[in-house]
């Protein structure tokens, strides 16, 4: 691509919006001096992007009409069948819409990302594809995924399929949705605060933050490198260790994956070994907390007791630090974001190392 070069005039308008005046001899110096900088642009734009295939054939997909998306779930409606078998065949899946999934519009909740189109898929969407399962949409999510309701999407509110005047929870708001009213039989989530706890737990459905590092997050808009997590949200247990099976694991690109391979297992197995010996902590600081519900602290209680009776080691916990976190939280959030922005999210935190802001 030839890049246009600027004349005289155009250089010399610059110079006096920083109020530098420059003579037309001046004006023409500079321009030759742009030269080599703007042919190694064009080098640069010469060179091929190298960019991972795209696997399954896909269509950007559509917005489904309001009839289709009566709880305002899904972003956008598609289907991409992956590979014929797999741990996931016939598997439906819902995609959280800051995933990328190549072709298809991802906005992140915000309508400042209205029709940007990535071109590649994140390593989970490969994954998942991989093993069998059909992707059918893109499921809402909250205005850059920073709200714990589900209210603040650009797309609109997405309401709680049991009591449509609540909240859904975010800010995975959609996935939890459409997991729950059945349109998906699994879904992916993100989580930063509470983003994939909070619209489970609304909503009636298993949802799991995994490890720190277990799943890739390349190819994912998150908010901070040091607490971006994704993972499964499911209707059973069974489900959510089944699709975890498929997204843990090293992909050799994200600098959050400290982790040895080795940690990725086989979860369902797992599932049939029982809670014997396990340490189960129930935190004193949230059943303490401003708002906490004597109602769902009692449920909390009564599952410590039925996982103590099956063998586990419950006891109370305590971490003072918890009293502070919705307090915290916020600049965390809000700087990690900046930065991300700022940097394009690419090599942050890599190799240990952060940016700063200072």
């Amino acid at each position: 691509m030839t890049i246009p070069r600027p004349n005289r005039d155009q250089v010399r308008a610059v110079a006096r919006d920083l109020r530098i005046s420059l003579s037309d001899s001046d004006a023409q110096s500079y321009i030759g001096l742009m030269e080599a900088s703007l042919t190694t642009y064009e080098a640069l734009e010469a060179m091929p992007d190298e960019l991972p295939p795209v696997k399954y054939p896909r269509t950007p997909g559509r917005e489904p009409a309001a009839h289709e998306n009566p709880f305002n779930a899904w972003s956008v409606v598609t289907e991409i069948a992956g590979a014929p078998t797999g741990k996931l065949a016939g598997k439906r899946v819902a995609i959280k819409d800051n995933v990328c999934v190549a072709g298809v519009q991802m906005m992140n909740g915000a309508s400042v990302l209205k029709g940007y189109m990535p071109e590649v898929d994140a390593t989970i969407v490969s994954r998942i594809l991989d093993a069998g399962a059909t992707i059918v949409g893109k499921a809402r999510c909250e205005y850059f995924c920073a709200s714990g309701a589900s209210f603040t999407s650009a797309g609109g509110p997405v309401l709680n399929p049991h009591r449509p005047t609540h909240s859904a929870g975010g800010s995975s708001s959609g996935s939890a949705v459409a997991v729950a009213t059945g349109a998906a039989d699994l879904a992916v989530g993100g989580d930063q605060g509470g983003s994939i706890r909070v619209p489970a737990a609304c909503c009636g459905v298993v949802g799991l933050k995994p490890t720190f590092g277990l799943v890739p997050y390349t190819g994912i808009m998150g908010a901070d490198v040091s607490i971006d997590h994704i993972g499964p949200i499911t209707r059973t247990v069974a489900d959510n260790a089944l699709l975890l099976e498929v997204l843990a694991g090293a992909d050799g690109i994200d600098p959050r994956q400290s982790i040895p391979d080795s940690v990725a297992s086989d979860y369902s197995s797992a599932l049939e070994q029982g809670v014997s010996g396990l340490r189960v902590g129930l935190l004193r600081e949230a059943f303490e907390a401003p708002g906490a519900m004597s109602e769902v602290s009692a449920l909390v209680r009564a599952a410590g007791r039925e996982l103590q009776d099956l063998g586990a080691d419950v006891r109370e916990i305590s971490v003072p630090l918890h009293s502070s976190g919705v307090t915290i939280w916020m600049p965390i959030i809000l700087e990690g974001t900046l930065a991300n922005m700022l940097a394009n999210g690419g090599g942050t935190n890599a190799g240990g190392g952060s940016i700063s802001l200072a």
